[in-house]
């Protein structure tokens, strides 16, 4: 993770001092047809994603851009593994990509340049993550059971945002995703790579009945013997902290 701060910092850095000497008096054109960016997330860096977006004008008003990620098991959020007095499992690590189309609203009004200022508009979202699984489980009559498993994570959203994306100059800018609230559906496949028995399912469900992927946020987990899937929807949120270049 510091290796990742570390990069963060040393973008910024970067950025504003280059922001800082270029001189204001270009000529108006030289801004004028910048209507393509390229960008990186860095809120996305914390969770160990590097997320490169990409986002072309359209009109005085309208963008479109598509935002694609690597996740790595490396980062600060991960799901804490379950300590019961007959299931246990490690913490659970996930990686795998992302794809992230959006359209932008910009209120003409408050832009310097041609991609800033003030904008609104929709986006979707889709994740593919996998994860290894692995614990102990002991049965009622005191059998016990290795947990090996693999986990297939599939999430679908779609929502609105609201945010605000300030020229640092006539090149660079930061974007400040203020506020992105959305619906998720979610969809778990567990695949088992040691025999397990009909009743760790059961006590899994049971496990999971109170489980919260974030504090506000209630999940609905219920696996079975048979499908060993679960799927349920939920609400979700974007924010996030953007380094661009505009070309």
């Amino acid at each position: 993770m510091k290796k990742q701060f570390v990069v963060v910092l040393f973008l910024c850095c970067i950025m504003l001092s280059v922001a800082a000497q270029e001189k204001e008096t270009k000529l108006e054109n030289d801004s004028v047809f910048r209507i393509n960016e390229i960008s990186l997330v860095v809120t996305d860096l914390i969770d160990g994603s590097y997320q490169i977006r990409y986002e072309r004008k359209l009109s005085d008003h309208l963008s479109v851009g598509l935002g694609t990620a690597l996740k790595t098991k490396k980062g600060l959020v991960s799901i804490s593994g379950i300590d019961r007095e007959r299931l246990k499992t490690g913490d659970i690590t996930y990686s795998g990509l992302k794809l992230i189309p959006d359209v932008r609203y910009y209120l003409n009004k408050t832009q310097q340049y041609q991609l800033d200022g003030f904008y609104f508009g929709a986006y979707s979202k889709y994740f593919y993550f996998s994860s290894n699984i692995y614990g102990s489980y002991i049965t009622k009559e005191s059998k016990e059971y290795e947990l090996n498993m693999d986990a297939k994570i599939n999430i679908f959203s779609m929502g609105l945002m609201v945010g605000y994306k300030l020229a640092l100059s006539n090149r660079f800018i930061l974007d400040f995703l203020i506020i992105g609230p959305g619906t998720s559906h979610q969809k778990y496949k567990l695949e088992n790579n040691t025999e397990l028995p009909e009743e760790f399912y059961e006590d899994l469900n049971n496990v999971l009945e109170n489980f919260s992927l974030y504090d506000f946020i209630q999940s609905d987990f219920r696996f079975d013997f048979k499908d060993r899937s679960t799927n349920f929807s939920t609400i979700s949120f974007r924010y996030g902290l953007t380094i661009g270049y505009t070309f």
